[in-house]
């Protein structure tokens, strides 16, 4: 499926989604690497399987197999990690902070594309998952690596878009009763 398909898709009652969908797409502000890396990690975190292969085509197009990949490995780490530490965060016990997450996570540590945009992927997918740790250590990462404030909002505006898609059109099928 492609994005024009996607939008298409699109119900009447969620048109400002619609138009949002159309202006990220002509947005600039990120290069196309990052942007489609923030478009197909997103969309995996939606687990919405129109959204994924829509943003997965489109980013195709501007990233190599190996980066595909690398985003898809920050939507899967990002799924476990999310889960992990807004637990650790949440939890009142204080305990759960001190002990060893026993993850594995290497991947973060060494991505195989710019640490940049494996932190920028990676806080895509960690705002979509609602985790505040996530979203503050990815944030420094990004603030270290120089990006400014407007190039992580923006990733994370995307993010915002990509899930109202898959929200979108989820809620167009049941009024229908097609699957999605």
């Amino acid at each position: 499926m492609l994005i024009h398909q996607l939008k298409d898709r699109i119900p009447d009652f969620a048109s400002d989604v619609r138009i949002n969908l159309t202006s990220m797409l002509a947005d600039e502000t990120l290069p196309p690497k990052s942007k489609y890396g923030v478009l197909l990690a997103a969309a995996i975190a939606t687990r919405n399987a129109k959204v994924i292969a829509a943003m997965e085509s489109a980013a195709a197009a501007v990233m190599t197999p190996a980066a595909l990949e690398t985003a898809k490995s920050a939507a899967s780490v990002m799924a476990m990690t999310n889960v992990y530490y807004r637990f650790v965060h949440l939890a009142s016990n204080p305990e759960y902070k001190t002990m060893p997450a026993r993850l594995r996570m290497n991947v973060i540590d060494n991505p195989g594309v710019d640490k940049a945009d494996f932190a920028l992927w990676s806080l895509a997918v960690s705002a979509i998952n609602g985790c505040g740790a996530c979203i503050d250590a990815h944030e420094k990462a990004l603030q270290e690596a120089w990006l400014d404030a407007s190039e992580i909002q923006t990733a994370v505006r995307f993010a915002a878009i990509v899930q109202s898609v898959a929200i979108a059109i989820e809620a167009a099928s049941h009024d229908t009763g097609q699957t999605v």
